[in-house]
């Protein structure tokens, strides 16, 4: 049986195990922190899946791959920690990304349904009218219960024998396949798959030119009374103002109203501590409070960081290193929807020139997948 070390235990990392688990690998798991790891980008109460991208017609078409993955996952882990809730976008006017996402999907026959103003306010009433002149809203998409996936995930690939090592890694050599630990042991094996995220640049130097950490911002808030039920049934909402723009993730499954910043800040250090200043949760909220009817009466729950690994133009790096070795880095925060699906393509890829070599293209939203890359649905 080849054997598999996988670095990190975020989405990508128990992704991949996962699909590799399944293709008959033995895998080994090597992650810094407890798992679900409080520092990890994918510990969250949530994350998003939606097919509008704007003009980016390629991972649009992967969500499609992405949910059947899904599918797939829950089914192994025995539960689906997903709500759907639809997605609605809003804009100052029909340019830019929402304009992009409503050609781009309908050119995929995707429904899609315009907004006016007047029939946004009614629909929903909690947001404010002002400065949106455009408004796009879909049914498909939904909030991904992140935490409790990777710790469902994780639990899982425990009873299929995956073994869990916790250690720092401080050193990786993909051509032996091999990592370096912090107390001086080595690690060996067929195959290594480096995805630690925010931490991965420093394993390789040449990634480092490419991906960055980002230090994101998310406040969550208690809606006032008035609009608490509506809030409960509203959809995922993108916020495109060109002033900012935020994102709002609905209160579903027991979880708060989340704000976020659709902006990367492109600095700090993954190691830094995850507790927001007052001046950053202000900064959201002072993009959000022009969108909310009764600004001034949503109770600031808590306010925290997240680091993002942040390539240029927001294309996912998923490519091999040499024969024995695979990097997933650069999610920029839009990685978790695609997780499992990107799981499963390393997996087909470990041990296939072939597939390995048209990864790239594919995972960078710039290429249909290779036949046998993505198992047949």
């Amino acid at each position: 049986m080849p054997n598999a070390l996988v670095l990190g235990a975020g989405i990508m990392g128990l992704s991949t195990a996962w699909g590799l688990s399944r293709a008959g690998w033995s895998v080994t798991i090597v992650e810094q922190d407890e798992i679900p790891n409080p520092r990890g980008s994918s510990v969250d109460d949530h994350r998003l899946i939606r097919h509008a991208y704007g003009a980016q017609a390629g991972y649009m078409r992967m969500v499609d791959a992405a949910y059947a993955a899904w599918d797939t996952l829950f089914a192994d882990i025995g539960e689906r920690p997903y709500v759907q809730t639809g997605v609605l976008s809003v804009a100052a006017g029909p340019a830019g990304w929402l304009g992009e996402s409503r050609t781009a999907l309908r050119q995929g026959g995707y429904p899609c349904e315009d907004l006016d103003p007047a029939s946004l306010t009614a629909r929903y009433p909690m947001l404010h009218p002002t400065g949106i002149g455009d408004a796009l809203v879909m049914a498909q998409g939904g909030v991904l219960l992140a935490r409790r996936i990777v710790a469902a995930l994780a639990r899982h690939l425990a009873t299929r024998g995956v073994t869990f090592l916790r250690a720092r890694a401080v050193e990786a050599d993909p051509a032996r396949a091999r990592l370096v630990l912090e107390d001086g042991g080595t690690l060996e094996a067929d195959l290594l798959v480096l995805a630690a995220g925010p931490w991965a640049p420093r394993f390789l130097p040449g990634l480092a030119t490419r991906v960055v950490p980002s230090r994101q911002i998310i406040v969550y808030l208690e809606p006032p009374p008035a609009w608490q039920a509506a809030w409960q049934a509203a959809p995922m909402l993108l916020d495109l103002s060109e002033e900012g723009g935020f994102y709002a993730v609905p209160p579903v499954a027991g979880t708060p109203l989340k704000i976020g910043d659709h902006r990367f800040s492109r600095s700090g250090d993954a190691n830094d501590p995850r507790e927001a200043t007052a001046a950053e949760a202000e900064e959201i909220l002072a993009l959000a409070r022009p969108r909310l009817a009764d600004a001034g009466a949503y109770r600031v729950l808590n306010a925290r960081a997240c680091y993002y690994d942040v390539e240029a133009v927001e294309r996912f790096v998923v490519e091999p290193l040499g024969d024995k070795s695979f990097v997933m880095s650069g999610f920029s925060g839009h990685g978790f929807k695609f997780g499992a699906v990107l799981g499963q393509a390393v997996a087909a890829a470990a041990g296939n020139p072939a597939l390995a070599a048209a990864l790239p293209a594919w995972a960078a939203g710039e290429a249909a997948p290779a036949p046998g890359l993505l198992p047949e649905v």
